[in-house]
């Protein structure tokens, strides 16, 4: 269509939004988040590339199929992943392009194998934090006396952590849920000193003519004032600045999550842990022992702000003893050296009844009992 007139322009010429901008713009209205946002466009770009850059309206069930099939057969990513590029291409059929076909309901997700996470021992948890320093020190202590993800960590700001309460506030944590977990008492003072550095580093910064900070949704069109605001700036800011290109002001960042992970890697092998140690590996700790300590379940699914109690009582698996809390008979056998004296018996458990002998014994010198004597009266017994 053409529009005449002086001045008039080809309304037919007007750019019009590529595949991925109307994702994005759909995600947006979705609330989802930036990381969401990310990882749906970049396994359209994938399926797409696939299939030689032919359009996905020209693609169909067969097609689709065969992605996932390259994913999970030359690619070996695993069921997880594997369900996520099925999320992202359902979304774009449904969402964007709107396909009224039948074959999506039939797409079947990868069945994920259940896995038992990787927990520490206290002890082990002391000698991994004990072999870190400074600021990614502090975030791995918070990690472990909370409970809290590495993502709702880096992003704490001044404003959420309630000293006097003991309390940290997660803004916009998994699923966009907001809640609050406990601030341990042994992080208190260090919290506080840590606070008393970032007021003193944005009081520099706002002096430069530098101490913006990046705001949630509209605030910064609410609040102009907000974004030089110290209750707004991070509690583990970055080291260094970046321009935002929408305004042009230089901007200070939280700390970058890859600094935390190296750094508990490097300190898991100066620990020289054998265990496959990360930053998520705290936050399971964190509620083992929580449980192991005796707290309810429901408790410890408010603190670490899951929707289903199902997922955790994953954390069950391991609760006192390895192998649900059991004692191994071999254990009667064979008695460590000084294990007698330290171990204790689980929470609320039956008397273990075969921990007296300490070796193997001779069955030839025992007086055997008959047990057909002892079974000859059983029906009575149920008679009665």
């Amino acid at each position: 269509m053409t529009v005449h007139g002086p001045g008039a322009c080809s309304v037919g010429a007007m750019s019009h939004p590529t595949l991925l901008q109307v994702v994005r713009e759909r995600l947006a209205l979705r609330r989802a988040s930036p990381r969401t946002v990310e990882a749906y466009t970049d396994w359209i770009k994938r399926y797409v590339r696939f299939h030689q850059g032919r359009h996905p309206r020209q693609l169909g069930e067969s097609e689709m199929t065969a992605f996932l099939s390259y994913l999970a057969t030359e690619r070996r990513v695993a069921a997880s992943t594997q369900n996520q590029a099925l999320a992202a291409l359902l979304y774009l059929y449904r969402e964007v392009l709107e396909t009224p076909v039948g074959w999506l309901d039939t797409m079947v997700r990868a069945k994920r194998p259940a896995r038992v996470p990787t927990v520490l021992s206290r002890a082990e948890a002391q000698r991994v934090l004990d072999a870190m320093r400074g600021t990614s020190q502090l975030v791995a202590l918070v990690l472990y006396g909370s409970g809290m993800r590495l993502s709702e960590s880096c992003a704490l700001r001044v404003k959420d952590v309630d000293l006097d309460r003991r309390e940290l506030v997660v803004r916009q944590g998994k699923g966009g849920r907001d809640r609050l977990t406990m601030l341990p008492e042994s992080l208190a003072e260090p919290l506080r000193a840590q606070l008393d550095r970032v007021r003193a580093l944005h009081r520099r910064d706002f002096a430069a003519g530098r101490g913006h900070v990046m705001l949630p949704d509209a605030m910064a069109r609410k609040v102009p004032s907000a974004v030089r605001d110290v209750r707004w700036q991070w509690v583990f800011p970055a080291t260094r600045f970046y321009r935002d290109p929408a305004t042009g002001a230089w901007v200070r960042h939280h700390l970058h999550q890859t600094v935390i992970q190296r750094a508990v890697a490097d300190a898991a092998r100066a620990a020289g842990l054998s265990k496959r140690v990360g930053c998520h590996t705290f936050r399971h700790s964190f509620a083992t022992h929580l449980l192991e300590a005796g707290y309810d379940i429901r408790t410890v699914q408010e603190l670490l702000g899951h929707r289903d109690v199902k997922t955790t009582m994953i954390y069950t698996h391991v609760l006192n003893k390895g192998g649900r809390g059991v004692r191994s008979p071999l254990d009667a056998l064979y008695q460590p050296a000084g294990a007698q004296a330290a171990s204790t018996p689980p929470r609320d458990a039956e008397p273990v009844t075969h921990d007296r002998p300490t070796a193997a014994r001779n069955l030839t010198s025992l007086h055997l009992i008959d047990g057909r004597a002892l079974n000859s009266h059983w029906r009575e017994d149920l008679r009665r």
